[in-house]
């Protein structure tokens, strides 16, 4: 546990910088790779692991599976891991505790919690969630790792959730709910304007975490609009599915092999794993 409580306390002083970027693994190998370019900590994806194991994204592991991915990404590295634990594999505050509990045993210093209800497009009310989110403060402070990160995500603007012009004024409510329940940061996924995200990031009483894609605003952006944290989500995954289908359908009708040009070096690759 003091290793683990090193790890925490390392992942912390980096959101003491203005801004972390952290990459999304969701396996060993890539976790490896992703430490091996230099984050200085990395992040998991459900959407990524899901695929992983031969799930599609939305909450449709178990408590159990996800726990062990994340035991795996945690093994094949030396850098702080934050783990994405959906919505906390059941609807209670008690299921939250639990998988708390389980991820921090597999060795993760940060969780992201979102606020949607599993299956749906619906969320759980600001303070059904601040309820759940103290359970994890709770459950981080009983396994003796209270400096445990928990990022709060909202799933308003990704899943369009309201009137358009009111769905600003939603995220800072929940963010009020959510600070007072112990979180650190809000994770607002699906907003990217940077005028809405300035406006958000002055009045939030934490700092403010985001999603990237290509063509999303730059890291040097982002952190002018005052946001703190920088995430891809499935994007890195995504990317790598991409090659595997691009270079399977070039061998399969051209037989050739250009897509394979940019792939990392075997011996490389191999060595993250002595």
């Amino acid at each position: 546990m003091e290793s683990l409580r090193d790890k925490a306390k390392a992942f912390r002083a980096l959101h003491a910088q203005p801004m972390v970027v952290l990459p999304n693994a969701w396996d060993a190998g890539s976790a490896a790779v992703l430490e091996h370019a230099g984050a200085p900590a990395v992040a998991t994806t459900s959407g990524g692991v899901s695929w992983a194991r031969g799930h599609g994204d939305g909450q449709g592991l178990s408590r159990a599976e996800m726990t062990e991915a994340i035991r795996q990404i945690t093994a094949a590295v030396s850098v702080p891991v934050s783990a994405d634990i959906e919505g906390g594999y059941g609807p209670d505050p008690g299921d939250v505790a639990a998988t708390v509990t389980e991820v921090l045993g597999a060795g993760a210093v940060g969780v992201n919690l979102e606020d949607s209800r599993a299956g749906t497009l619906t969320l759980f009310s600001p303070s059904e969630q601040a309820a759940r989110l103290a359970a994890a403060r709770s459950a981080a402070d009983e396994a003796g790792l209270p400096e445990l990160w928990i990022n709060a995500r909202t799933d308003v603007f990704l899943f369009g959730v309201g009137e358009p012009s009111g769905r600003l004024a939603d995220v800072l409510s929940r963010a009020t709910a959510y600070a007072e329940a112990g979180v650190d940061s809000i994770f607002v996924p699906g907003l990217v304007d940077l005028e809405a995200l300035g406006e958000l990031t002055a009045a939030s009483p934490i700092p403010v975490a985001v999603m990237a894609w290509a063509g999303a605003p730059s890291v040097a952006e982002f952190a002018a609009a005052g946001v703190r944290r920088v995430t891809v989500g499935t994007a890195l995954a995504q990317a790598a599915y991409g090659v595997a289908l691009r270079a399977t359908q070039e061998m399969l009708t051209g037989g050739t092999y250009d897509e394979l040009s940019s792939a990392m070096d075997f011996g490389a690759l191999n060595g993250l794993f002595g």
